[in-house]
């Protein structure tokens, strides 16, 4: 083992830093850089309010119609029950005044 008078006294040129192999070094730091890959494509996703935005509204479209684009009978049911509901609440606060 032969040492390098410009590194600090115990240190060594030898091809192992604590006790790892240049080859696996540069093994982890490949790891490393596809895990911040990953992590960094996650969050870019995350941030997306957009496309999340219009996934979403896709879902729910999909969700409330037939597979012709037909609304479903029950979410029709739902809506015209809601739209009576507010009618009716309406009429109800006009006529107590």
């Amino acid at each position: 083992m032969s040492t390098d008078p410009n590194l600090p006294a115990g240190s060594s040129t030898s091809p192992s830093v604590n006790g790892s192999s240049p080859e696996a070094i540069e093994a982890d730091i490949e790891r490393q850089r596809e895990e911040l890959a990953d992590t960094v494509s996650a969050l870019q996703e995350r941030l997306d309010v957009k496309t999340r935005a219009k996934d979403k509204a896709a879902e729910l479209k999909d969700r409330a119609t037939t597979d012709t684009g037909k609304p479903r009978p029950e979410v029709a049911a739902i809506a015209a029950a809601a739209i009576v509901g507010v009618v009716g609440l309406v009429v109800w606060r006009l006529r107590r005044r």
